[in-house]
């Protein structure tokens, strides 16, 4: 019954977004600007109160799983797109990270507070992502493109990420034992209680106002994408986190941050590069569309 609850209220908070973007009090900027918002203000303040709670020692295995089941996806889909479609360094890594790399930040707070029952699941996966992987691959993509910002910028961007700061913070108050003041606190959890609504009704709104899919002629990398991200990244996070020792919640939300769609900053890494663009727009909305039936099943099968 938890289960049911908490995905009707996914589903209708998503519905009343789809629904002020049909009627129009929600068009295309009004949209970003809700996301943004939430990016910038309500998921930090989200994430410091959530972090901060959090017993570290206990994330290890989490991060572990997290982390394999990224490396085998985004490796795969190396591997047999190069083979396939002989691409070439940009569009080959835009793709595998649209394959691999999960909406941790935004959709994956709803997802793991209404189903799991515990936001904090997602946490290693969003680590890894915003401290490694995301490095990284804009390292290469400006080696690659020579479109990019130069790696001064790219670090200062990360480095002054909201949900990177959030994080840290969050990280050093759960190390340290330290408590927020209440002057901190209760501003914090006001907002905080924003993040999710926000965020769905963003969400919401984005599918409604997406352009049609399949026009690109991407269709096989698309779809390569799509069922690594949402069919082989849960089953090797599940057999990972399982042979681990995981089990009860701690595993399902393990595989259920796996299953979670792909990140849409992908697609502005995509555009600010201009390659891969098709590929991450697509894969990204239909992974979005498909992921919470995914979950639905998951977290039947676990729950």
């Amino acid at each position: 019954m938890d289960l049911l609850i908490g995905f009707t209220t996914i589903l209708v908070v998503i519905a009343a977004g789809i629904g002020l973007a049909h009627v129009g009090v929600l068009d295309a900027r009004s949209q970003r600007t809700l996301g943004e918002i939430a990016f910038f203000v309500a998921s930090p303040a989200l994430m410091i109160i959530t972090i901060s709670k959090v017993h570290l020692e206990t994330a290890t295995k989490n991060l572990v799983a997290s982390s394999i089941s990224l490396a085998v996806c985004f490796l795969l889909y190396v591997v047999l797109a190069r083979l396939r479609w002989r691409l070439t360094t940009g569009p080959l890594l835009i793709g595998a990270l649209t394959s691999s790399y999960v909406n941790a930040g935004n959709l994956g707070l709803a997802v793991a507070a209404y189903v799991v029952g515990d936001i904090t699941v997602v946490v290693p996966a969003l680590l890894v992502q915003m401290m490694l992987v995301q490095p990284a691959a804009l390292v290469v993509l400006d080696r690659v493109t020579g479109r990019g910002e130069g790696f001064g910028k790219a670090v200062r961007r990360l480095v002054t990420n909201p949900l990177t700061v959030a994080a840290v913070i969050g990280v050093v108050l759960a190390l340290t034992g330290w408590p927020l003041p209440e002057v901190a606190e209760a501003p914090l959890e006001l907002m905080a209680g924003a993040a999710i609504p926000m965020m769905l009704m963003s969400y919401g709104a984005a599918l409604r106002l997406s352009p049609a899919l399949g026009k690109a002629g991407h269709n096989g990398e698309v779809l390569l994408a799509t069922v690594l991200k949402l069919a082989v990244m849960p089953v090797v996070a599940w057999a990972v986190g399982a042979s681990l020792g995981l089990e009860g919640t701690v595993l399902l939300g393990v595989v259920v941050t796996a299953a979670l769609p792909t990140a849409q900053n992908i697609f502005l890494h995509a555009t600010r590069y201009r390659v891969g663009e098709d590929v991450a727009r697509e894969t990204i909305l239909i992974t979005t569309l498909a992921s919470l039936p995914v979950v639905l099943l998951i977290a039947v099968l676990l729950g």
